[in-house]
């Protein structure tokens, strides 16, 4: 029998954890027209400072950070070039502009392309020679060749410019972040609850996206991964995942989009008893991830943060570096926009962290072929330090400290 039902681990049902769920009635608002011709001005500041006369942005989460145009990646080039002086152009087939205009965020001439037409070349036709381009590191090398290739541009990559401006999050970013991290939150108490032997991962992980529509997130769940037993061990899943077990490890790690904004919670625990063995590493595990919290001070690199987490796993026995029983990937990944963005928390990483820098904290431990424990909550930083979006999990049986 279960022996955690009291801590919310079993004990209920889909039908009833859904039928308690409610939408919040406050919400923050949408990123403001005004924070977009913010994030404009930068680029174009950076343009300026780097000697540089255009920024290439191409379709996707760029656009949309800059212009407030979604629009999903084709083979059909769209996208946007901005010019130091701050006029917007963009690049758009024919027959889409009438669909376009509507998706539209902020004002900008249109360049045009025929069906039968190369993009780079109608791009070329509405500039000066010798333009200075910076080209989005997400376009694709199809096109980046064919701008290569322009005798009109002298081509360089804008990785780090658009790196320094999204990494740090303004205040209304964070508000984004932070209802959907509370959102997700929600998602995993309730899902604990309908837990039972027997039960797959398929079941899972659909009622975790119909709670994240119930409380009011249309798309669902962004992502979901959910794992029992030894398939804990492996990361991201296996091929055939196995059905719950009595004393079984639990891993559910989930997120969903609010207004583009991510969120991305991994929870790890018992459902039954847990050996001597589970619960050492899961208290480990917890160590670890508060290490990496401690680390995480303005003006030390990121890699610094994944430095002390493997100095507090050595102490621990485990490890050393990427060795297992231990942790073998990255400590963290910044979060926004896209699930995993600037910053990286990974050795050698020297960039400074900074105030509005948000980013996770995800020392996954793996033992190989019996069991992995993530607990992965995400943080802010701020003049005064790190702020947790999430209250860290409490114990292996009771991890929502109820």
């Amino acid at each position: 029998m279960n022996s955690n039902r009291k801590y919310g681990i079993g004990g209920s049902t889909a039908e009833v954890e859904l039928s308690k769920l409610t939408e919040p009635t406050v919400k923050p608002s949408p990123i403001s027209k005004e924070e977009y011709q913010n994030r404009i001005d930068k680029a174009c500041a950076a343009l300026k400072n780097n000697g540089l006369d255009a920024l290439y942005i191409n379709t996707g989460t760029n656009l949309y950070y800059f212009t407030n145009t979604k629009w999903n990646p084709s083979e059909r080039l769209v996208g946007a070039v901005l010019f130091a002086d701050g006029s917007l152009k963009y690049v758009v087939p024919e027959f889409e502009i009438g669909t376009f205009n509507d998706y539209k965020g902020i004002d900008g001439e249109i360049i045009a392309w025929a069906e039968h037409e190369c993009p780079i070349q109608k791009i070329a036709d509405n500039v000066e020679q010798g333009l200075s381009l910076a080209l989005d590191d997400v376009t694709p090398f199809t096109l980046v060749s064919r701008f290569q290739n322009n005798e009109v541009f002298q081509i360089s990559s804008a990785e780090t410019l658009i790196r320094d401006i999204r990494m740090l999050k303004s205040d209304a970013e964070i508000a984004q972040l932070q209802y959907a991290m509370d959102l997700t939150m929600q998602v995993h108490k309730a899902t604990a609850k309908i837990l039972r032997p027997g039960i797959t991962t398929a079941e899972v992980e659909d009622f975790i996206n119909k709670a994240h529509k119930i409380l009011g997130i249309a798309s669902g769940s962004y992502f979901c991964i959910v794992l029992f037993g030894k398939d804990s061990s492996f990361p991201h899943g296996v091929k055939l995942p196995k059905p719950l077990e009595e004393n079984d490890i639990v891993l559910v790690d989930t997120g969903a989009q609010f207004n583009g904004y991510l969120s991305d919670i991994t929870r790890t625990y018992i459902f039954g008893e847990a050996t001597a063995k589970q619960k050492e590493i899961w208290t480990n595990e917890k160590d670890a991830q508060l290490a990496a919290f401690n680390a995480a001070q303005l003006g030390k690199p990121c890699g610094y943060i994944d430095d002390q987490v493997r100095v507090q796993l050595v102490k621990d026995g485990l490890g050393p570096d990427y060795d297992l029983p231990g942790l073998p990937h990255r400590t963290g990944h910044g979060i926004g926009l896209d699930i995993h963005e600037h910053p990286f928390i990974l050795r050698g990483n020297d960039i400074e962290l900074q105030a509005g820098m948000t980013f996770s904290i995800e020392p996954m431990i793996v033992v190989p072929n019996e069991f992995g424990v993530r607990l992965e909550d995400h943080i802010y930083i701020t003049n005064e330090g790190p702020k947790w979006f999430t209250e860290p999990a409490h114990s292996i049986d009771n991890p929502f400290g109820v």
